[in-house]
């Protein structure tokens, strides 16, 4: 239907109204004894090619051949007939309303029309610029209808990737809010458990970490404030109460967080670490708090030992877990290695003797 067709709509009276003003034109050099005949035509030209933009592609081509033949009878067999560019404003009409098949019909017995006259000698000359003429329009609309085509796709492509980024941006903020809120509760339920059992032989110590605890949870409560405020703010409003992301440079104070809680966590690093990229090393920061999390979840008190290495364009993260691992849902382990993958990076986690052992390795720049 035209009605799908937003072009055939604005081009519908543009249309007709030059295809009237070719048919006055014609009538008016015909010979007035004619005048009954032209009128004719011209009555029927401009009402089958009024309604030809309000149906379906094959009546439409039914209204165009109608019109058509409305032009033939204004325009006679005289080739100089101004009427004829009754047919080039159809062939054009016919491709931006019926689409590029019935439009090719119409060309097609336009063209063998013309052809005819051309080759018939009882006909007057001057037929060769018709032929030309009608062929342009037709290919002109065909032109045009395939550029709305690819209007079309390609605004749909865009929703696509509006939608894909929506999705990532979304999956991106729910991994963050899965590793600040694990790591803090599980932090602070390790002091909290320590509290406990020192609240009736050393207060002090009780104390210090139910402090620790209050402290962890105050910093948390802000990190999820800012995970929260990036999904709220639009280009950059609000950006000044949004709390910096954590890297490696963090990573001293986050092992040191984990120790005050009770675990023994070693760390070695080697190589040129300091032209990694911020991306780089939020993913690694990342992973490392997820894995901490897993091994004082599942492993409490047991060491943890962390390598952090670059070589060759690379960094390498390896955290080892004596204790053997727990049991889970495992969204952990697949959001290290979302995060990894991100990057253009791997995570592997998985048994490693008698504990757990997660390799992180991604590229020194961040590129994915």
């Amino acid at each position: 239907m035209s009605g799908d067709r937003p072009l055939a709509r604005e081009l519908r009276w543009p249309g007709v109204g030059l295809l009237a003003a070719f048919m006055v034109a014609g009538a008016l050099t015909r010979d007035p004894r004619d005048l009954a005949l032209s009128i004719v035509g011209s009555v029927v030209a401009v009402a089958a090619a009024s309604m030809l933009c309000m149906r379906g592609p094959r009546t439409a081509l039914a209204l165009a051949l109608l019109a058509g033949a409305g032009v033939v009878l204004v325009a006679g067999g005289r080739g100089q007939c101004l009427a004829w560019f009754g047919l080039c404003v159809l062939a054009f009409m016919v491709m931006i309303v019926a689409g590029p098949r019935h439009g090719m019909l119409f060309l097609l017995a336009a063209e063998v029309l013309l052809i005819a006259h051309l080759l018939l000698p009882h006909f007057t000359a001057g037929w060769t610029p018709w032929i030309a003429g009608v062929a342009v329009s037709a290919g002109g609309a065909a032109l045009i209808v395939r550029q709305q085509e690819l209007v079309i796709q390609l605004r749909a492509a865009q929703a696509g990737l509006a939608e894909r980024s929506r999705a990532e941006e979304r999956n991106r903020i729910a991994r963050d809010l899965h590793d600040v809120i694990a790591h803090s509760l599980t932090v602070s339920l390790l002091h909290i458990s320590s509290a406990r059992l020192a609240v009736s032989e050393d207060p002090g110590d009780a104390e210090r970490a139910l402090a620790e605890a209050e402290r962890l949870g105050r910093q948390s409560l802000e990190e999820v404030r800012s995970i929260v405020g990036l999904m709220r703010s639009s280009d950059g409003e609000n950006g000044s109460r949004l709390v910096p992301v954590q890297g490696l440079e963090a990573l001293d104070e986050l092992i040191e967080r984990f120790r005050r809680a009770g675990a023994e966590v070693g760390l070695e690093r080697g190589g040129d670490l300091a032209s990694l990229s911020a991306t780089a090393s939020t993913t690694l920061y990342r992973i490392a708090q997820e894995a901490f999390t897993n091994a004082a979840k599942h492993a409490p008190g047991r060491p943890v030992r962390v390598r952090l290495a670059a070589s060759a364009g690379r960094v390498e993260l390896t955290i080892e877990s004596d204790g053997p691992p727990g049991r889970g849902q495992g969204l952990g382990l697949d959001t290290m290695r979302e995060r990894a993958e991100a990057i253009g990076g791997r995570c592997e986690a998985g048994p490693a003797g008698a504990g757990w052992r997660v390799h992180a390795s991604v590229p020194a720049k961040g590129e994915a």
